[in-house]
């Protein structure tokens, strides 16, 4: 569900749409409803919750059904996390036309999690922006702002088409 009560609409845009903005408007037509929200997001149950330029949010509760073997939640949980807002940090700052993939990405994993932990908060940052490159780092937190993980991202930009 959004915020407001109404159902999140999952799907993924033709790529016209996505080039069409800038990554910033794109994210936040998302935040608002206007696009659909992709469908990991429905997969780990997460949610695009801010998005300004080099800084996003995305929220997410640990469940039972991310638990691995051990008892617990899969690293990948707080991995997807912030893997979304890290490349999403850098999506903020995309021109209209340009678009970006990940090329690395390294996470800390600081603390556990279980279905008892609560609503969790991924926030990435841009911390370079080149014209080729760009790096992000982010911390993945609970609701006491205590820390989880913690990450960094290098980023390869593409230029738009002409």
């Amino acid at each position: 569900m959004a915020e407001d009560g109404e159902a999140v609409e999952y799907g993924v845009v033709a790529r016209e749409v996505l080039v069409a903005e800038d990554g910033l408007t794109f994210l936040r037509q998302i935040v608002d409803g206007e696009l659909p929200s992709p469908p990991i997001a429905q997969t780990m149950g997460m949610h695009l919750a801010e998005a300004d330029p080099g800084r996003v949010v995305f929220t997410g509760t640990p469940g039972f059904h991310h638990y691995n073997p051990s008892s617990q939640v899969h690293g990948g949980f707080a991995l997807t996390l912030l893997d979304s807002a890290l490349g999403c940090a850098v999506h903020s700052t995309l021109k209209a036309g340009e678009s970006y993939t990940t090329l690395e990405i390294k996470v800390n994993f600081v603390r556990g999690m279980s279905e008892a932990t609560g609503e969790v908060r991924s926030e990435g940052h841009v911390v370079h922006r080149g014209r080729q490159t760009a790096t992000a780092e982010g911390r993945l937190t609970d609701a006491n702002g205590r820390l989880l993980a913690h990450g960094v991202t290098t980023c390869m930009i593409f230029p738009a088409a002409n």
